[in-house]
């Protein structure tokens, strides 16, 4: 019972260094559905961004069904670095140290380009007419702060927020309820 229990640890601890994150892999809730387009292999990269995403299923059937949201994203050759779905599972779908493409023609507030180079992009799963979830809230904020003990985050942004001309997600999300959750971890962003 104990040996069986020590290779559960030490399997989630792998999914873990895998990932690149240093959080409780339980309260983390990670499932590695690693993408084969929408990234590029990186050497060695400076994280200080978070963007947050909403994504669904547009071509039809469950707006909600992960399959057919990683298809859409196979056939625009995009990807985001993880995906939470409503029920507060973490996907991680790039490899941190990868480059994904999820920020597209973007700029920070001050003007600073280049984001996808320098960011993790974490998607939500809803649409325009659904606000996320409880759950979702829950590993978002779990979610950031490991990302945040792990690299030296200096901006949290949503997608509208670097490309307001373009883009006008994550949608319907309490963004000022975000920044709150955030402070017990002493993360102000």
């Amino acid at each position: 019972m104990v040996e069986r229990r020590m290779k559960k640890v030490f399997l989630l601890l792998g999914v873990l260094m895998v990932s690149g994150l240093g959080a409780d892999p339980e309260a983390q809730n990670i499932v590695p559905k690693w993408v084969q387009s929408g990234f590029y292999a990186s050497g060695k990269r400076t994280i200080d961004v978070l963007v947050i995403h909403s994504t669904y299923n547009a071509s039809g059937g469950d707006k909600y069904h992960l399959s057919a949201i990683l298809k859409q994203f196979q056939r625009y050759r995009v990807a985001a670095h993880y995906l939470i779905d409503r029920q507060g599972t973490i996907f991680q779908l790039v490899r941190d140290s990868d480059i994904a493409k999820h920020a597209g023609r973007s700029a920070l507030p001050d003007g600073t380009g280049n984001i996808n180079s320098r960011s993790i992009g974490i998607e939500l799963m809803n649409d325009t007419t659904d606000q996320p979830t409880e759950l979702q809230y829950q590993a978002l904020t779990e979610l950031i702060a490991g990302l945040s003990a792990r690299y030296p985050i200096r901006h949290l942004v949503r997608h509208s927020d670097i490309a307001p001309h373009r883009k006008t997600d994550p949608w319907n999300t309490d963004w000022e309820g975000i920044r709150k959750r955030l402070i017990p971890y002493g993360l102000t962003f």
